[in-house]
């Protein structure tokens, strides 16, 4: 089975997210945004969600989680829950 582990910054309008993805672009470190500005309670972890598997996570998310190349951060991606900045840390076939 093929499961992957992610982070994510969970905010609730594009414009913030596109923001933040343009700061760490520019050399902001994700955990720290995350921290700072993601509300889900993983932005305390650097919006570390762990390893999961296909059906753990929203379509949306599970999408890009697993097909995105790994280390690159990838969003606004929308959810029922917000919009989220996205990065792949590690992926196995």
């Amino acid at each position: 089975m093929t499961t992957a582990s992610a982070r994510h910054i969970l905010v609730d309008d594009e414009e913030q997210c596109v923001d933040l993805k343009t700061q760490i672009e520019n050399g902001a470190d994700f955990a720290a945004v995350a921290k700072a500005h993601s509300q889900c309670p993983s932005g305390q972890r650097g919006g570390d969600l762990g390893q999961f598997g296909r059906g753990q996570m929203v379509r949306e998310f599970e999408e890009v989680v697993f097909s995105a190349a790994v280390g690159e951060v990838q969003g606004p991606v929308q959810t029922q829950f917000g919009y989220h900045l996205i990065e792949v840390t590690e992926r196995s076939d």
